[in-house]
């Protein structure tokens, strides 16, 4: 078993692949899959709680809307839910990452696709829940808000490993990037929220950020509101938190490297506690809102 610093293990019992589960160590999917030579993919990525996946209807909405938006075959969501039936029930876990990844299958090796159907792999792994707060550092590259894959769920995500080691390199856990207009947009992995003057604000997905299934949930259980922020709203806000599926609603106590940067009240600010309070009661009493 190995530590990760996400605090994860990568092991499983069963993985479901090519419809059905397997054995881990036994599964392969072909060196000519096109999500492997390419990225060319879509993904999920759900926290599950004693073999419950949250919110499982949205994100398997998402995945659809990500594949449609990829030029991707229109995934069998039916299938895709018995698969992490399965997968979950194979797996005693009681606090995991379940992972859904969908690629455009046997291709060949550019950027073509081929006429093989798509590859589907559902798998599971035990993570330690998020502490409630966490440091962010801002880093010089930018989201494309107008770029091809703006907004979808894209296995394409070598610009989010690279931004993320920046983060670790400086003691913190996530990277914040602006958009190409100099924008607040979004974490490698999460939404970003700042309170300005008691009030709750998100960036548009305009901007150029992943419509978050967490995001949105706050938006409509907390009343946050979108709008266009400026990247030095980071330097002036009152409060800032992070959503996203393993997080939740996690506070941001610093901005910046370690030993520097700006603090923040973290998870004991006053709207981030109501929006953490709020959240976990909501989800524990509907683990599928529709």
């Amino acid at each position: 078993m190995t530590a990760h610093a996400t605090g994860e293990r990568a092991d499983a019992a069963r993985i479901w692949l090519d419809g059905r589960l397997q054995d881990p160590a036994a599964a392969r999917v072909s060196v000519f899959d096109h999500g492997l030579t390419v990225g060319d993919g879509v993904f999920e990525t759900l926290k599950a709680v004693d073999g419950t996946a949250f919110a499982l209807t949205r994100h398997l909405d998402r995945l659809a809307r990500s594949a449609r938006g990829l030029g991707l075959p229109e995934p069998d969501l039916d299938e895709v839910r018995h698969a992490c039936a399965a997968v979950l029930k194979a797996n005693a876990v009681p606090y995991g990452r379940l992972r859904i990844t969908y690629t455009g299958g046997l291709s060949p090796l550019g950027s073509d696709r081929g006429d093989s159907r798509p590859t589907l792999v559902v798998a599971l792994v035990a993570s330690d829940r998020r502490p409630d707060s966490t440091a962010v550092v801002t880093v010089e590259w930018t989201r494309n808000e107008h770029g091809a894959l703006a907004g979808l769920k894209s296995t394409s995500y070598g610009e989010n490993v690279v931004a993320l080691a920046r983060a670790r390199e400086q003691g913190a856990t996530e990277a914040l990037l602006a958009n190409t207009a100099g924008q607040l947009c979004e974490g490698t992995g999460s939404n970003v929220f700042v309170v300005l003057g008691g009030e709750l604000l998100t960036p548009p997905l305009a901007a150029g950020c992943l419509a978050g299934v967490t995001r949105a949930l706050v938006l409509e259980w907390t009343g946050a509101r979108e709008a266009e922020l400026p990247m030095e709203v980071l330097e002036r806000a009152d409060e800032v938190f992070l959503t996203s599926s393993l997080r939740d609603v996690q506070g941001v106590h610093r901005i910046g490297p370690e030993g520097a940067g700006r603090a923040l009240p973290g998870a004991s600010g006053p709207v981030t506690a109501e929006a953490m309070r709020i959240f976990a009661e909501r989800s524990a009493a509907d683990p599928d809102p529709r």
